[in-house]
Parts: C-alpha cells; structure tokens; sequence
C-alpha cells in the first residue's frame, strides 16, 4: 500500500502533484477543523505529515497517529514540532532548511528598502494627489547587522555586500571562519555596530527574545529592523514600544507571535512595514520545497537515510535506562 501523507500546509496545492506522482495518498487539511477531523478520521492509517514550523505538530497529535513515522517540515523553522514526543516515538523529522533561502532573502531586501526609503508613505502621498520631496537614508555605505548567517542570512550578506555596497557584520551560534563578515559576539554588539538589523535566525526556545529593549536601544533611533525569521526572536512589547516612543527609527516584519493577528500598535505605527508571512513564498521555492520532500519521504520509506534529518532530543525511555 502506498503511504499515506496529512498534507497540513495550505499555500502547496499546486505543488502536490509531485507527491502523487511518486505514489504517495495525500490527505489534505490546512485548516484547524480540516486538521483535527482528518486526524480523528484517518489517523489510523496516516504514515508521514507534512507541515510547516508555525503549524507544527503537537503531542497530542502525535498520540493520536499510531501509524506516524517521519514528520515533514517545510523550511527551516520546526518550532511547534514536538521533538521528543517525535523523539520518544522513534518518529524521523525532516525539515526544509535552506530551499527558499533566495526568496526570504529577496524578501527581506524588498522590506529594508521599502522602510528606509519610506516606499508606503511615498505611494500613498501620490495616490492621493500630493508630491512631498521626503527625504530618506540610502543603503549604499551603511552597516548591516544580521542575526543568524545560516541559509538565509548568506543570501541576504551576499545581496547587501555585492548589490548595495553595504558592510556586513553577524551574530551566530558559532563563530564562522569561511565568511568575509565581521563577527559580532552578542546581539548587542551587533546591533550598536549596525546602522540597519536583520533577523534570520530560527525560532525556538534558544533564540527566543534574543532581540529585547537592550538591543533595540543599541540600535538607536536612527536604525531600522526587519524579521524574515521568526516573531518569537524579538520581544513583540518591547519593539513596539521603542517604535512608539521613536528609540528606533522602524520596523518592517513579515513574522507575529499569534499568526494571523496582529497587534492593532503595529497596525497604527507609520514607522512600520507588515506582510503577512509570505517571504518564504514564490513558486521556484514551493516547487523545491514540495520536491525536497518528496526526495525525504522516497528515502525514508526506502530504508534509506533522509536528506535533511532534524537532531531530536534522546527519547525519555532510553533516557530512564
């Protein structure tokens, strides 16, 4: 019998295809009453899920799929997976690191740009019949701080460095000796040294609030932050209140805690730029994203290794002996 794929993200119909015609039975439900009655339904017979880091997969869900084997994530982040319920299951998990790198990557200049040349107000001015002459940084000559210089942060270096003229400085896990990037040992000190700040590091409890009211003080009132990772990286009540009171000059972000709301401050700010989460999203990234799963789910079910396992925590039983 073919296995069987709970598809859970919504933004890959186009893509699915692919998994079909590598033999897999998808059954798609990208909605949370979709989800939850595809899980009571079919969960008996569901082999592999397929879903994305905000989505994730939760301990409970896990319990209720006694067939599960490996858990497909689309990108890099798997931050709601619950990795040792997965763990003590003996279930794989796979994540998507680095496949839309370039879109995120071009996401984010596309919001640093539109922030620092105030591209919202500009529009809008001439829309409604006005020609202000507003005045705005360039990018040329300024530094740039990114946090995390894993796929995406690369692509995001290379753009500012060799398209915008732009120093590079970063804050990683580790300190990368392969990189022409100046190190930075704290998000502090990157961000006292940036005149623009990025963030592309991967959610979780590990970076959580790396970016608090003391980093955005070191930013200062004349520099701009831009998150392409995620909403959990930066304390949400300490950024909007250093926008309010003007300690930064703005934000642009494609990320939030609650996922789709958004605080109604942000939404009042003029000094801030929304999207909503789409930065990993064009159709050259969802084909390689689908494809690379396709390659992980053929793999696993070939008694094969996985192209891009996830390290997951020692299992509690293993642990006890």
């Amino acid at each position: 019998m073919p296995a069987t794929v709970l598809i859970l993200v919504e933004t890959i119909n186009d893509y699915l295809p692919i998994l079909e015609h590598q033999g897999f039975h998808l059954i798609l439900a990208p909605t949370p009453a979709e989800r939850a009655a595809a899980i009571t339904r079919h969960g008996a017979q569901i082999d592999a899920v397929l879903t994305r880091g905000p989505l994730g997969l939760y301990a409970d869900e896990i319990a209720a799929l006694p067939a599960l084997k490996i858990i497909c994530v689309i990108g890099a982040g798997y931050e709601h997976v619950d990795l040792q319920a997965a763990a003590d299951r003996g279930i794989t998990v796979t994540n998507g690191a680095g496949v839309n790198a370039s879109s995120v990557a071009d996401h984010a200049m596309a919001m640093l740009l539109s922030l620092v040349r105030d591209i919202p107000r500009c529009d809008s001015a001439v829309r409604r019949g006005e020609w202000p002459k507003i005045m705005r940084p360039s990018l040329a000559g300024k530094h740039l701080g990114i946090l995390g210089l894993g796929a995406v942060g690369m692509a995001i270096a290379k753009r500012a460095a060799l398209g915008f003229d732009m120093t590079v400085s970063y804050h990683n896990r580790q300190h990368r000796k392969d990189v022409p990037y100046d190190f930075c040992s704290t998000p502090t000190e990157l961000a006292r040294a940036s005149d623009f700040l990025v963030v592309a590091t991967p959610g979780g409890i590990g970076t959580r609030h790396l970016i608090n009211r003391q980093v955005l003080d070191a930013l200062g009132p004349n520099g701009f932050i831009v998150n392409i990772a995620r909403a959990s990286v930066v304390a949400t009540a300490d950024l909007i209140s250093a926008l309010e009171q003007r300690r930064i000059a703005g934000a642009a972000l494609d990320v939030f805690d609650n996922e789709p709301h958004v605080p109604d401050a942000l939404k009042a700010l003029a000094n801030v730029i929304l999207t909503p989460h789409v930065a990993g999203l064009s159709p050259e990234a969802t084909q390689g994203t689908v494809e690379l799963v396709g390659r992980n789910l053929v793999a696993f079910f070939s008694g094969e290794p996985v192209l891009t396992p996830v390290s997951l925590p020692t299992a509690l039983s293993s642990a006890v002996l």
